[in-house]
């Protein structure tokens, strides 16, 4: 898998001419909802991680306190505050409005990545399905998002046919399917996602080790990462990865492929020099190497 990776990276990174003009979007936007009153960092890292990817834009839509702190991270994050606490039914105009702008801007290049460190409450909740209903971009469902589809039964079907990435670890993968793989064979858990894709009707990636990327018909394994990626963040930067790529028109089940490998090359380098001092910080700066070595 390595090898054919390494390929598609080719193709997609190409050198750029000189003397060709590119515009701003040509290479996507990533918008990135999340955050809350306590976890800022989860939004920050996606939307670092895919701009390390190489999308030219990233727009993070958050609660304020956590927009307010990741706009002073860094100058290549513009993070829009929405008043409040938490991402609540009235934001549900705002969110959709942005979506629509970001659309009409980037040329249709656009993704969401949403639910990194949203919280879990009934009206966040009942927002993200809201949002997720009203809207037609490819999206990549982390985190709180995964919660909310199964906060009401017609939340699976949401995603159905749609150009979606959920990307759950083995609990949230429990809570989305109702299938709990904790402690059977790997290549049970290879079927439960492959069957549990097919069912829903769009593409699970399940962080594990190996990592199990499936659409319903085929599956995908990621053996490339390292022990010390356990550490908070990776998958939010994991997420920002997969956006960034389907920014640029990748289908989702392709940039689940791609993304784990970048993602896990990217901990593998940033490992040999941190080991257990490694922090998701690490990984998304050496994004880059992972792409070009």
């Amino acid at each position: 898998m390595e090898e054919e990776i390494k390929e598609i990276l080719k193709g997609i990174y190409k050198e750029r001419p000189k003397g060709t003009y590119f515009r701003k979007y040509d290479f996507g936007m990533v918008l990135v909802i999340g955050g809350g009153n306590f976890y800022s960092g989860s939004p920050a890292l996606s939307a670092m991680a895919a701009l390390e990817t190489g999308a030219d834009m990233t727009r993070i839509i958050a609660p304020k306190r956590a927009a307010d702190i990741i706009a002073g991270f860094s100058p290549d994050l513009a993070a829009y505050p929405l008043k409040g606490d938490y991402i609540s039914k009235c934001h549900l105009t705002d969110l959709i409005s942005m979506t629509e702008s970001a659309k009409a801007v980037s040329r249709g290049n656009l993704s969401v990545v949403i639910g990194g460190g949203m919280g879990r409450s009934p009206e966040t909740q009942e927002t993200i399905l809201e949002y997720i209903s009203k809207v037609d971009v490819p999206m990549v469902i982390d985190a709180d998002a995964i919660y909310a589809l199964n906060s009401k039964p017609e939340g699976v079907k949401l995603i159905a046919g749609k150009d979606f990435l959920i990307t759950p670890h083995k609990y949230e993968f429990f809570v989305l399917t109702g299938k709990d793989i904790e402690g059977i064979s790997h290549a049970d858990k290879v079927e439960v996602v492959r069957e549990e894709a097919g069912r829903l009707k769009t593409n699970i990636l399940l962080k594990e080790s190996p990592d199990i990327i499936s659409n319903g018909k085929d599956v995908l394994l990621n053996k490339v990462g390292s022990p010390y990626m356990s550490v908070g963040g990776t998958g939010d930067s994991l997420a920002g990865i997969c956006g960034a790529l389907m920014a640029r028109r990748i289908n989702p089940f392709k940039a689940a492929q791609i993304a784990t490998y970048i993602n896990g090359r990217a901990g593998e380098i940033a490992a040999e020099r941190r080991k257990d001092s490694l922090k998701a910080t690490d990984v998304i700066s050496t994004i880059n190497q992972a792409i070009f070595s």
